[in-house]
């Protein structure tokens, strides 16, 4: 344990402390709020200083997160200071998490100049309130569809975590980690910082230029250049699906040599694959946005709703309906 002190110089009145209030939406995500805490409070063990403190914000008196732990709150939406830091910290169903009461009281904390951040799918409450307009931001890969279908004066990325002025996103999962230790980085030094995340045992600290989802490759377990350029295409062209001979022809192959490439590593055609995605992206988009069956069709490339709710009971025993009115049921049970 490295016990060295990054106190103010003799003579010299210490910083006040940066203090950071969590607004814990229910049911958010325990992993990405502890990767963004940990870190604060590890900083303050190791320099022998109050360097941060922090506040648990929220509607009501107790928050559960989607594990079914509770926390108990420190405070309601009250007013703050016009330096703390607001990170938010979203999980499920966060669009119901996102209430009236919320999305107006971050709307009048930003107006006060207040840093305002998303921790996982925090990032929507952000945008719902109006104040990622303009604005680089990130969400979880899971949410990206959705968020781009509701809100599309968001310049959205694929990072890990996305610092814009006074704004700030993270992707979910550790990237709280990789935020927090660049912003301890900026308040106390690199060596603060690094010395954290040895003690977090975190060995490859991530920056902003790098993307939160595995590469193709190592995602399907294969390492063919071809394959992978293939799947890629795919990837970026749901809502206007390519012919396997376009395909083919796009990276260098026959059709015949692409369908074999497929079921040697894949074990399924290339059109099995892409409807896969297609039909992944639609399901994506039926649990978290409000957007209509027939237009979540035509967002994934079918051309009526009756072949899409044909493909799409096929592939996850259940029509597009019933799956909305599924996911409204959970909702309001």
């Amino acid at each position: 344990m490295n016990s060295s002190s990054r106190r103010a110089p003799e003579g010299r009145a210490s910083p006040a402390p940066r203090r950071f209030v969590f607004l814990l939406l229910d049911q958010f995500t325990m992993l990405s709020f502890a990767g963004a805490i940990e870190p604060l409070r590890i900083a303050n063990r190791i320099s022998g200083s109050r360097l941060y403190t922090w506040a648990l914000a929220g509607e009501g008196d107790v928050v559960r997160c989607s594990n079914g732990a509770a926390f108990q709150l420190d405070m309601g939406l009250e007013e703050i200071n016009r330096e703390d830091t607001v990170l938010v910290c979203g999980g499920v169903d966060v669009q119901a998490a996102s209430t009236r009461a919320v999305l107006s009281w971050l709307r009048r904390e930003a107006r006060r100049g207040v840093t305002v951040g998303g921790l996982c799918t925090g990032s929507y409450a952000l945008a719902k309130a109006g104040l990622l307009d303009g604005r680089r931001a990130t969400i979880h890969w899971e949410n990206h569809d959705s968020f781009l279908e509701e809100f599309q004066d968001v310049r959205l990325t694929k990072s890990v975590f996305v610092i814009d002025g006074n704004r700030l996103s993270t992707a979910g999962g550790t990237s709280s980690l990789d935020l927090m230790l660049k912003i301890i980085a900026q308040d106390h030094g690199n060596e603060l910082a690094n010395t954290v995340a040895d003690q977090l045992i975190y060995s490859a600290i991530r920056t902003d230029q790098d993307t939160q989802r595995l590469s193709i490759p190592t995602r399907i377990g294969v390492r063919h250049p071809k394959l992978s350029q293939v799947i890629q295409i795919m990837e970026q062209s749901i809502e206007e699906p390519i012919s396997p001979a376009m395909l083919a022809k796009d990276v260098g192959l026959s059709t015949r040599q692409l369908e074999r490439l497929f079921r040697r590593y894949l074990n399924r055609s290339p059109k099995r694959y892409y409807m896969e995605l297609r039909l992944q992206k639609a399901r994506n988009l039926l649990m978290q946005t409000d957007m209509s069956v027939i237009n979540v069709a035509l967002a994934c490339g079918f051309a009526s709703p009756s072949h899409f709710s044909k493909c799409y009971r096929a592939h996850y025993n259940t029509t597009p309906y019933r799956e909305r009115g599924t996911q409204g049921t959970e909702k309001a049970s």
